[in-house]
C-alpha cells in the first residue's frame, strides 16, 4: 500500500481526530457509570455498547467498501485479532482487573502502552529514539502517575496485574493495527467489523455462562436526571465506542503509531475533566500538573525531527541516447532512423 506524503494539514487533522477520540473514550466511564450503579455487569455493558456501535456503523461501513466485504475476508487474521484484543479484550480485561487491584494501578498499567511500543520499536530496530522523544515519553509518564495518583493501598493480586497487562497489550495492538489497516479496508469498516465480531464473541460467552451478563431495564440517574436505561447505553455506544474508535484509527493512519499512542494519553486528562464537569469530582492540584506534563510530553513526541533523507548520488555522465523517429512522424528531408533532439 502506498503511503501518502505527510503534510501539515494531515498532521493537524490527525491531532484533532486523536484528541476527539481521547475525549470520547475519556467520557465513556462517566456515561456508563449509571448502568453499573443499577447493577449492570461489565460483560453486559461492554456487549451492549459494542452491539449499539455495530448497528450504528453498519450502513456507513458497508457503503465505504461498496458492499464488497472481500477486503475484510482477505485480512481476516488482522480483523479477528483486532476485534478480540483491541475491542472486546481491552475492556473486559480492564474491568476484570479492577475487581482485584486498585483502579489507579490498573489504569497506570493499561496506559503504559505508548511506552511499551516505544521500547519495542527500540528493541526491534536497535536504534535509540530521538532525545526529544525520550524526554517527551518521560514527561508523559510522570504526568500519568500524577493524574492517576496510584497509591500503595489495596492488594496487588497477581491475576489482577496480569489482566491489566492484557489490557495494555490490547491497547498497544489497537495502535499497531491502526497503522497497518488491511488494504482496501477503511477505518470505519475495520471498526465496524471489530464491533460485530466482538459482540458475537461476548454474546456467545454470555450464553454458555463463561461471562456474567447481568442487566436491569428500569430508569437510571443520568447527568442529574432520570432517564431510561437505554439512553446511557446508546450514548456510550455511539459516542465512546463507534465515533471514538473510528476517530482513533483515522488519527493513527495520519500520525503513525508512536505519536497517536502518546496522543491517546489525553483520554486520562479528558476523563478527569468530564468527571469534574458532570459528576463534580474535583481535580487535585497534582492532577493539573500531571495533565500539563502529559500534554507537554505529547507535544515533544510530535516534534520529533524527521529522519534526514540521504542525498542521492549523482548519475554518471553518459552520451545522450539516440531517439528513434518513426517514418510517418519524420519531417521532410529526414531519413528513417535518424536521431532527433528537442529543445
Amino acid at each position: 500500500m502506498e503511503r501518502l506524503i505527510a503534510s501539515p494539514r494531515r498532521g493537524v487533522l490527525g491531532v484533532v481526530m486523536g484528541l476527539a477520540a481521547g475525549l470520547a473514550f475519556g467520557a465513556g466511564g462517566t456515561i456508563v457509570k449509571p448502568l453499573f450503579s443499577e447493577g449492570w455487569s461489565p460483560g453486559a455493558a461492554v456487549f451492549g455498547r459494542l452491539l449499539v456501535a455495530a448497528v450504528v456503523l453498519a450502513i456507513p461501513a458497508l457503503v465505504a467498501v461498496r458492499f464488497d466485504v472481500r477486503p475484510l475476508l482477505r485480512g481476516w487474521r488482522i480483523v479477528l485479532s483486532y476485534a478480540v484484543l483491541a475491542v472486546a479484550g481491552v475492556q473486559l480485561a480492564f474491568y476484570a482487573s479492577i475487581e482485584r487491584i486498585p483502579v489507579s494501578i490498573a489504569l497506570l498499567i493499561e496506559y503504559l502502552a505508548p511506552v511499551a511500543l516505544l521500547l519495542l520499536a527500540w528493541a526491534r530496530t536497535r536504534r535509540m529514539p530521538h532525545r526529544i522523544v525520550l524526554i517527551g515519553a518521560a514527561l508523559a509518564l510522570g504526568g500519568l502517575v500524577l493524574v492517576i495518583g496510584p497509591t500503595g493501598s489495596g492488594t496487588l493480586d497477581p491475576l489482577g496485574l496480569a489482566l491489566a497487562a492484557v489490557a495494555m497489550i490490547g491497547v498497544a495492538f489497537y495502535y499497531v493495527v491502526g497503522d497497518r489497516v488491511p488494504e482496501g479496508v477503511p477505518p470505519v469498516t475495520l471498526a465496524w467489523a471489530g464491533f460485530v465480531i466482538g459482540a458475537l464473541t461476548l454474546g456467545l460467552a454470555g450464553l454458555i455462562g463463561v461471562l456474567p451478563m447481568e442487566a436491569t431495564f428500569g430508569e437510571v440517574d443520568f447527568f442529574g436526571m432520570r432517564s431510561a436505561w437505554w439512553v446511557p447505553l446508546a450514548t456510550v455506544g455511539v459516542v465512546s465506542t463507534a465515533f471514538a474508535y473510528v476517530a482513533g484509527i483515522t488519527s493513527i493512519t495520519l500520525l503513525g503509531t508512536r505519536v497517536a499512542s502518546f496522543l491517546g494519553l489525553s483520554e486520562v486528562v479528558f476523563a478527569g475533566v468530564v468527571g469534574w464537569i458532570f459528576l463534580g469530582e474535583a481535580i487535585a492540584p497534582l492532577g493539573l500538573v500531571g495533565a500539563a506534563l502529559i500534554l507537554g510530553g505529547i507535544v515533544l513526541v510530535r516534534l520529533e525531527p524527521a529522519a534526514a533523507s540521504p542525498t542521492p548520488e549523482p548519475l554518471p555522465a553518459s552520451d545522450p541516447e539516440p531517439v528513434l523517429v518513426r517514418e510517418d512522424d519524420a519531417p521532410a528531408g529526414t531519413e528513417h532512423g535518424a536521431s532527433s533532439s528537442r529543445t
